[in-house]
């Protein structure tokens, strides 16, 4: 018989459908809420609201389109945490209902897990151990991989995600929600050291995106108040300049981390992992200290279920499952 398994994805904006089935991503269906853009971020009652909306469909289309009707199912997946608590509920409720109805076990899975094994879905894949660089709107973490599903935290942000610093970057810049891909768009034709903003370096391996937030916002006040125009006139070098600074300070630390473990393989996952100037900073990195670099394809760069799926896949080979009594956890760490 073959592994089988319906994977869910609810944390945020993004309601995600997948199936896997011995392995192999099948699908990866996405429906994206632009519910938010008007409100320059997730609200999120909204985005609760719009899961219920896209979720059947989503699910159906999942499992339409890959073959394998749910009676053929083995398991149900889907994100416990972390996330937007509502959204997480929406996910985890039909979750546990198609569960039951089905008869079949039920699969939690963490959400920043996921994105790490989302290196998995397809080739070429890391090998054990290795060094991931996640970057996402709501994380930044340094994690040391030893296996599947045994993973070390080993440095993080103590306050902004870079996701958060790069959107509230593009608004203060009066760019429209989500900033991010706008700054990366603009940073590609700019000059990356026409303005410098602090470097700040925290303990260990650890980051903090706050600084440099507070630095623009300031920087901004005070060229507008001599020239109304400047952030029309120099938006492509702001944003080059901003985007040279976070990235550097990503590559401090992950450099700082290969070395102190004495890794060369080295993953970066998450939102920000589709970023174009990490990406090309990453292999300046891998060809200077002979790195082995990994990133996922777009698709599984974002949230989705692929990722869903396929840690669910690993779970399930484990026998790891819960009851029905699970809840959803916002603040669920690896």
């Amino acid at each position: 018989m073959k592994i089988n398994i319906l994977a869910i994805e609810s944390s945020c904006d993004e309601t995600s459908a997948a199936i896997i089935s011995d392995g192999k991503v099948l699908n990866n269906i996405i429906a994206t809420q632009s519910v938010h853009e008007k409100y320059g971020g997730v609200v999120p009652e909204l985005a609760s609201r719009a899961h219920q909306q896209h979720l059947i469909p989503v699910i159906h289309e999942a499992i339409q389109s890959s073959g394998i009707p749910k009676e053929e199912l083995s398991a149900v997946a889907f994100t416990r945490g972390p996330g937007l608590m509502g959204s997480l509920m929406v996910g985890v409720s039909f979750a546990k209902a198609m569960a039951f109805a089905l008869d079949i076990p039920l699969i939690e899975v963490n959400h920043m897990q996921a994105h790490i094994l989302a290196h998995f879905i397809e080739d070429p894949k890391p090998t054990f151990p290795f060094i991931c660089l996640t970057v996402s709107g709501g994380h930044t973490q340094l994690v040391l991989v030893q296996d599947y599903l045994k993973m070390e935290v080993i440095g993080e942000t103590t306050d902004d995600a870079v996701g958060e610093a790069f959107d509230k970057t593009a608004k203060l810049l009066g760019l429209p929600y989500p900033g991010g891909p706008l700054i990366d768009r603009y940073a590609k034709v700019g000059n990356p050291k026409a303005y410098s903003f602090p470097i700040s370096d925290m303990p260990e391996l650890n980051f903090s995106f706050s600084g440099i937030k507070t630095a623009v916002l300031y920087f901004l006040r005070d060229q507008v108040k001599d020239n109304p125009a400047f952030i029309e006139q120099n938006l492509a070098d702001i944003c080059a300049s901003v985007q040279y600074t976070l990235i550097k300070m990503l590559m401090q630390k992950l450099k700082k981390a290969a070395v102190r473990y004495k890794i060369k393989e080295i993953a970066i996952a998450g939102g920000v992992s589709a970023n174009s100037g990490l990406r090309n900073e990453l292999n300046v990195f891998a060809k200077k200290y002979h790195w082995n670099v990994y990133v996922p394809k777009f698709e599984y760069c974002t949230d989705n279920a692929g990722m869903i799926a396929m840690a669910a896949h690993f779970k399930y080979k484990k026998g790891e499952f819960v009851g029905l009594d699970v809840v959803p956890e916002a603040r669920m760490k690896i």
